[in-house]
């Protein structure tokens, strides 16, 4: 695997277009990532920039898969905004090039994830998940558990309302990246 990761690269104009083209691709094929397919790169580019310029002022992180230098992989570490809950942080936006699925890359970055928060000296992660994926039996292979549950609390089109689950990771000694 050729995976070389990055936490915190340069935010340069030629990673915002890669990441819009990435995130394009992800909702286009399937991805539960805050849209619905089908977009196009203009839907997308404005959530987008948003995260990045939260990663740009500091406050929150981006773990970046790059294979041969182009960005194929990407998660953010969102900072959780209240300081009773700065010892853990929420993953959002964990995706995979759609091209490189099935090749460990999506464990690969929430390996990387976890060690990436034992080093900031957190104490767990976060992930939700869209109910009705199947990603949920993903992120349990990688440690993470089911916490909550919010029935009901995404609608991707009428008449189509799917559950919010909440999963959790311990970093203290176990799960990925030890």
């Amino acid at each position: 695997m050729g995976l070389e990761f990055s936490l915190d690269p340069v935010v340069t104009d030629a990673l915002r277009e890669e990441v819009v083209a990435l995130w394009t691709a992800v909702v286009n094929s399937g991805g539960a990532v805050g849209f619905v397919a089908p977009v196009v790169a203009d839907d997308v580019r404005p959530t987008a920039e948003s995260s990045l310029a939260a990663v740009v002022a500091g406050t929150d992180r981006l773990v970046a898969g790059f294979e041969d230098g182009r960005l194929v992989a990407l998660l953010f570490v969102a900072d959780n905004g209240h300081r009773l809950k700065n010892h853990w942080r929420t993953l959002k936006r964990v995706m995979v090039d759609p091209a490189k699925q099935g090749l460990g890359y999506g464990g690969a970055i929430m390996r990387e994830a976890a060690a990436a928060g034992r080093k900031m000296g957190l104490d767990a992660l976060q992930v939700t998940v869209r109910g009705g994926t199947g990603t949920e039996d993903f992120y349990a292979r990688l440690g993470y558990r089911e916490v909550g549950r919010v029935p009901d609390a995404l609608r991707v089109a009428p008449g189509d309302d799917r559950d919010e689950i909440i999963m959790w990771l311990e970093l203290a000694g176990r799960g990925p990246g030890d």
